[in-house]
């Protein structure tokens, strides 16, 4: 692997060069997905849609285009010479990474219960965006990233941290309660309540919002900040799009209840 990766990447620097350009390209996607999210909206579930392709089973959807976000940073870690990988702030924070994918890539599929399938393309799209920023990040922090003996313990890695704890608690817990909306037999679309439901429309989206914010905070670097920014973009759109259906559908949601923002937005 890093034998394929040198012919690649002449240098070092050449590599890491590369790694920026890919970070910078992800925020310039992110701005021209907002824009595009404002006319459109994200076409899975309640809003897949055949013109974006064939339909594609939940589960196997959700196994496959999350998997190349696990895989591909294992064979990165195991497969090259990652000279970060021994020292503290590296291991955290690829550890937080891959606790994220190790849930979503080998749980969460199959815990869905009769998930609307996905459009090929937003399968496709996923599936590509996984490569893209599992390699980014993980090569990134497994080769390059160089912090101070210190950074452990620097409020920004802190905070961080535990931002990033919380989001993923929120976004496991928020995940729970929308699998147990409906009883066996139960079917049609019922009010989520509970954990964060009862602030935002979409708790799940938020919690893995602020996940990813909390991890760029921690690793204070423009490929985590990449990712943290194309993830609001998207998550807060899908967000928005579940709020107005909920009130739209429902003429008792709570009116209290903001899209993504508690008491704000």
């Amino acid at each position: 692997m890093d034998s394929l990766l040198s012919r690649l990447f002449s240098s070092e620097k050449e590599e890491l060069y590369i790694l920026d350009c890919l970070a910078y390209f992800m925020v310039f996607m992110a701005a021209c997905t907002f824009v595009t999210l404002l006319f459109e909206n994200v076409p899975y579930g309640r809003y897949a849609n055949i013109k974006y392709g064939f339909l594609v089973n939940a589960r196997f959807a959700w196994f496959v285009q999350e998997l190349p976000a696990f895989m591909v940073p294992l064979c990165l870690v195991v497969w090259t010479s990652c000279v970060k990988t021994s020292l503290l702030p590296n291991q955290l924070l690829i550890a937080m990474y891959f606790c994220h994918y190790v849930q979503r890539s080998f749980v969460y599929p199959f815990l869905i219960r009769g998930g609307k399938p996905t459009p090929f393309a937003s399968f496709a799209l996923a599936f590509v965006f996984c490569v893209y920023n599992g390699y980014m990040q993980i090569r990134y922090l497994s080769h390059y990233a160089e912090y101070p003996a210190y950074w452990v313990t620097h409020p920004c890695f802190i905070t961080g941290s535990v931002l990033w704890l919380v989001g993923w608690l929120v976004n496991v817990h928020s995940d729970h309660i929308l699998r147990n909306l409906r009883k066996p037999g139960e079917t049609g679309y019922k009010i989520p309540t509970g954990g964060m439901f009862e602030y935002v429309s979409g708790a799940n989206f938020l919690g893995e919002i602020i996940e990813w914010a909390g991890f760029a905070l921690a690793g204070h670097s423009i490929h985590s900040l990449a990712f943290a920014i194309f993830t609001t973009v998207v998550l807060s759109s899908r967000a928005v799009a579940h709020h107005k259906w909920y009130l739209a559908k429902f003429e008792d949601y709570p009116k209290s209840r903001k899209a993504v923002i508690p008491f704000l937005f």
